[in-house]
């Protein structure tokens, strides 16, 4: 695997499948593990995690991957490497859709969280019921479209491999 398509695909797959893990986990550890919490501790958490998620490394692949998918897609239009071509475009859309609902809906969310929080004086039982449904129901279709698209550019890659 040396051509320049399969290692942009292999980097798409990669970083998919790092963003849809992180996604999962949010899904199925830090959520539920801060709904157990009381409104001060879940309020706070969610407002660190968002402070700490702003990283390098996180960027690699929330950006990454849809990137490196539509990379993958472009340099799979040429007729020896098509068969893959569905593959690769279902994820890159279904990426897509994931970056679109993080920065329409999770973003505006954690920023009005931020917003709403004032120190000692914040309602913190107000600004979590304000927060915490939504952002989780959205976070699931970003999971789900994460997970998907992580899916999707794996059955690209084996498709490109019988190619």
């Amino acid at each position: 695997m040396s051509t320049l398509s399969e290692v942009v695909l292999i980097a798409a797959v990669i970083a998919a499948g790092l963003i849809a893990g992180l996604f999962y986990a949010y899904t199925c550890s830090v959520m539920p593990g801060l709904a157990r919490a009381d409104a001060r501790t879940y309020v706070t958490g969610m407002r660190e995690i968002n402070i700490a998620i702003l990283n390098g490394w996180f960027a690699l692949s929330f950006g990454g991957a849809p990137l490196l998918a539509a990379a993958a897609a472009a340099l799979h239009f040429r007729s020896e490497l098509r068969s893959a071509l569905p593959w690769i475009i279902a994820g890159f859309v279904l990426l897509l859709v994931m970056l679109i609902v993080t920065m329409a809906i999770n973003v505006p969310l954690n920023n009005a969280l931020e917003a709403g929080f004032d120190g000692d004086n914040t309602d913190f039982e107000a600004l979590r019921a304000k927060f915490e449904g939504v952002w989780e129901r959205w976070n699931l279709v970003r999971t789900l479209a994460a997970v998907g698209g992580f899916g999707a550019l794996v059955g690209g890659l084996v498709v490109h491999a019988r190619s």
